[in-house]
């Protein structure tokens, strides 16, 4: 029977047309997408955010990638196709039924649909929604660790609250480490201005985390990035497309210029797969609205492939 958690995919597509998973409560499946197409607004204007169309979008520009298509022809950036041979089950959940009215409860919604993927073993791979969304998917990773989340971000996340909003877009990295399950985080990305303030960096430095410009990836290489993340825990990432440059992710809500390249951003999703297991990725702040001829889709459809490619040919799924 269909899950009361989620409605099918706007659009009538489903992430690379993978099969559509019926009953979340019995999943069966190496990789789950679950699309939450919402956040937690500062005001009105952001019950229907201009991220509210994000995972249509995804899902339509991965079409020419998926089964029935190409996801068994050869692909230049793995050395081979997709999914490397291996018999790996994807499936679509569908994206979160949610209720303008409850917020709160849309968030236990999200956190309930990602639980259940990862009691099931699948990897989780959600598609926001605004960078608020993030938070109820990493309560969905209570009891799974200890963890090392990986933000790829300009901007640094950790106001405890905004306009009395606590659970908003400025706040998933501080409410992440409020979460005992995970140990460590690494922010790679930063520039520009936003909404830290000096005491929301030093709070940031207190609490251990490991603040990673973009200027310093472009000087010191990927390599070298990967070289500074500690390796005795699995990865949570999380990818606000606003920290590749907007050269590269135009359609982002708050661009900055200066930003990290898709090859920088491609190599660190690879390194991490090589590295250690990788426990989930979320991928938020696509505006398609702000795009240009779905450029920024694409570029944000060809990371989560890049990283399923990766995880394949590490062994970890298939």
């Amino acid at each position: 029977m269909p899950n009361p958690l989620t409605t099918p995919p706007g659009g009538g597509q489903t992430f690379l047309n993978a099969p559509l998973a019926g009953d979340m409560a019995n999943l069966n499946a190496d990789v789950a997408i679950l699309g939450i197409p919402y956040g937690v607004p500062y005001g009105m204007a952001g019950v229907a955010g201009p991220c509210s169309t994000a995972p249509t979008a995804l899902r339509a520009q991965s079409q020419r990638f998926g089964y029935g298509r190409f996801i068994e022809h050869y692909d230049f950036d793995l050395d081979g196709p997709l999914l490397d041979g291996r018999a790996v089950r994807i499936v679509d959940c569908g994206d979160m039924a949610a209720d303008p009215l409850d917020i709160p409860g849309n968030s236990a919604q999200a956190t309930a649909a990602t639980r259940q993927i990862v009691a099931s073993g699948a990897l989780p791979i959600m598609l926001g929604g605004d960078d608020s969304v993030p938070i109820p998917f990493f309560r969905g990773f209570e009891g799974h660790g200890p963890l090392t989340l990986v933000q790829v971000d300009a901007h640094l996340d950790f106001r405890d609250e905004l306009d009395g909003v606590r659970e908003g877009f400025s706040s998933p990295i501080r409410r992440a480490s409020e979460m005992p399950w995970i140990d460590k985080v690494v922010q790679v990305g930063l520039r520009g201005v936003g909404s830290a303030r000096p005491s929301d960096v030093q709070d940031a430095r207190n609490n251990g985390n490991l603040l990673v410009t973009a200027a310093e990836v472009r000087q010191q290489g990927v390599e070298w990035l990967l070289g500074r993340i500690p390796t005795e825990h699995p990865y949570l990432v999380t990818i606000d497309l606003d920290g590749l440059d907007p050269a590269v992710a135009p359609g982002v809500t708050g661009p900055a210029p200066a930003g990290l390249s898709y090859e920088e951003v491609a190599g660190l999703l690879a390194g991490l797969a090589a590295r250690g297991k990788v426990a989930g990725l979320d991928v938020v702040e696509y505006a398609p609205g702000m795009d240009v001829n779905g450029h920024t889709a694409l570029v944000a459809t060809r990371l989560i492939l890049t990283l399923i490619g990766a995880l394949c040919r590490s062994g970890q799924l298939g």
